[in-house]
């Protein structure tokens, strides 16, 4: 087994190999982590047992922290991904193998965000043991909502009531690029009159990365007389619909849009065949601090809580020895 950096030569070859992997989003592909430019320094791995791939690594220093590398600074999730070459030791080995790499590069610490378990088609958290063996730290842990949508918990009178006023509104939903600047003057407002905040992406980022990526990423809104006041930028990475942006402006508070347009989005996600239906998560301060207004109105929609982990892993030194004196508990 060998690491090796990725080049872009690698891309098509990167790309095919996520859509293979039960543990990968488009997020982990080449094609969306291109859309950062240079704003990273790029020092993805490719883990190799001769000309067989097999896992992958995104993977850029850290903008903050020169001498600490993340998987990955600019994406909700990183993380080590395989197609089944990955399992037991041999995912240890190669995150042993991706330490040593970046140790000999100079970086002391290896940040890693785990891909929460709703978004693997098939168990793959092989990575998280082989965390626990190489003695890595938890350092973020964010809470979010998310709703399965075969077995959803129970819906809150609130929200049913909100869901009827914005009928009585007669509200029209719709769907499509082409309300994304509009919902974006509502989302900016939002941020900045809420929390003095913008958001992540930039209007032109989000149109380009919509254009990349048509079938994933959806902008969908509600109209009161055809002026959007309120609407949600959606991710779907395979079966989960994940929401990347909620806003509603005092107008569409006050119809109660947002709870109209989530209750229609979640019936559509369930119709078109997703199993979750991710609302994203309520937290700051690296996760210590939780806004429990907006986790509340989430749950309220039928979801319960996933947990989002940022481990952390010191470059250069030996991994743990196992206990020798270690008692094993009877099965």
């Amino acid at each position: 087994m060998q690491v090796r950096a990725y080049a872009a030569a690698d891309a098509e070859r990167w790309d095919a190999f996520c859509a293979a992997a039960p543990g990968a989003t488009f997020l982990h592909t080449r094609r969306f982590l291109s859309y950062h430019g240079e704003r990273f320094i790029d020092r993805s791995l490719i883990v190799a047992d001769g000309d067989d791939w097999l896992g992958v690594l995104p993977a850029a220093q850290c903008p903050s922290v020169r001498d600490r590398v993340a998987s990955h600074p600019g994406l909700t999730y990183g993380g080590l991904i395989d197609a089944g070459g990955l399992r037991g030791e041999a995912m240890l080995r190669a995150l042993r193998a991706a330490m040593q790499h970046y140790a000999a590069q100079g970086y002391r610490t290896l940040q890693y965000k785990a891909v929460p378990h709703l978004y693997q088609r098939a168990p793959t958290q092989d990575d998280l043991y082989a965390l626990f063996r190489l003695d890595a730290r938890r350092v973020r842990c964010e809470l979010a909502s998310t709703i399965a949508l075969a077995h959803p918990l129970p819906l809150s009178g609130r929200r049913r009531r909100g869901g009827a006023k914005a009928q009585r509104a007669g509200l029209r939903y719709a769907s499509g690029p082409q309300h994304a600047p509009a919902l974006w003057t509502v989302l900016e407002s939002n941020l900045r009159s809420r929390h003095g905040a913008t958001p992540v992406h930039a209007l032109e980022e989000i149109e380009r990365l919509a254009a990349l990526f048509p079938r994933q990423i959806g902008f969908d809104v509600a109209l009161q007389n055809e002026q959007v006041v309120a609407g949600v930028v959606s991710f779907r990475c395979g079966d989960v619909l994940h929401l990347q942006y909620i806003a509603a402006s005092d107008q569409g508070h006050a119809v109660a849009a947002l709870d109209g347009l989530l209750l229609h989005l979640i019936e559509q996600a369930r119709a078109s065949g997703c199993r979750h239906f991710d609302l994203g998560t309520s937290n700051r301060d690296h996760g210590w601090v939780l806004n429990e207004g907006l986790h509340r109105f989430k749950s309220e929609f039928g979801a319960g809580g996933i947990a989002c982990e940022t481990y952390e892993l010191e470059l250069g030194r030996q991994s743990p020895a196992y206990p020798a004196d270690r008692v094993h508990a009877p099965l």
